[in-house]
């Protein structure tokens, strides 16, 4: 249970911090994170804040279309740009530090893009959940001087959605999304056919009801994970044998369903480190 009064002091404490910036560019996946971090941007500052989205194979396509909507919408500035990542040979080769990487090139061209665009401040949507899990991304942005709102705010995910469903943001409840890199386990090299293969699982499973999913990459395996509300649902006769039929037709081998239902950064299990989680 959250306390709405704190909540919403950290609120006020947010707009009243954004709106110190004469600019601010933020990164937008348009996922819950950034696109409240986004509309209180735009009530704190007006015009003076632009949104800017990398598109790429390890990008969903429905994230980046609903990302482009939400912004539309609003009548929000919205730069689009192809990023790269996969001509990374650290991002390719999957380790650990695989997403330090990828977040070091993607602030790069963010900051690329403010300096075109003639603005002084980056942000990106990180909360203060992912100061409790391996997040190396989240070191490459701090060294490149990326600013993180809502943990200065000290906002936790589940503050975020609440206080987006009480700003009418229809995003409130959306699942969590990570890219589809985070699908294959660290070591296992990532492809663009393996990337294809798991946007099209996840896309057919999406379409098919569910939610909160992760299509996993084992090679020729596919590792279904579905919330745990929802285990009954795809074991059920009249799901199991299409999603069986229509994931080998996409290119897996062997289709597995994860008993222990989704759970966020589980791929991080296999990570020891003293290191810490920023």
């Amino acid at each position: 249970m959250i306390d709405k009064s704190l909540v919403r002091l950290k609120k006020e404490f947010l707009l009243h911090y954004l709106g110190k910036f004469d600019s601010l560019l933020v990164a937008f996946s348009g996922g819950v994170d950034s696109s409240f971090l986004l509309a209180s941007a735009q009530h704190a500052l007006g015009e003076r804040v632009a949104a800017v989205t990398a598109t790429s194979s390890i990008h969903p396509r429905r994230e980046q279309d609903e990302a482009s909507k939400f912004a539309r919408e609003r009548e929000i500035n919205h730069i689009i740009f192809r990023s790269d990542e996969t001509k990374i040979p650290e991002f390719l080769s999957n380790g650990p530090d695989r997403c330090y990487h990828c977040k070091k090139a993607l602030s790069k061209e963010f900051l690329r893009i403010a300096k075109e665009k003639a603005i002084n401040h980056v942000a990106h949507g990180a909360n203060a959940d992912d100061l409790e899990d391996y997040r190396p991304g989240f070191r490459a942005a701090e060294e490149a001087g990326i600013i993180a709102p809502l943990i200065d705010a000290g906002l936790c995910k589940d503050e975020i959605r609440f206080l987006a469903k009480d700003m009418g943001l229809s995003e409130w409840d959306k699942p969590a999304m990570a890219c589809l890199a985070s699908r294959f386990p660290y070591g296992s090299a990532i492809t663009e056919k393996g990337l294809k293969m798991v946007e099209d699982a996840e896309e057919f499973l999406l379409n098919e009801g569910f939610s909160g999913l992760r299509v996993r990459h084992h090679g020729p395996v596919a590792r279904i994970e579905v919330s745990t509300s929802e285990l009954g649902k795809i074991v059920s006769d009249d799901k199991r044998k299409g999603i069986v039929e229509k994931l080998r037709r996409i290119g897996f081998e062997h289709i597995a369903l994860d008993l222990e239902g989704y759970i966020s950064g589980k791929m991080n299990r296999s990570i020891e480190t003293d290191n810490p989680k920023r």
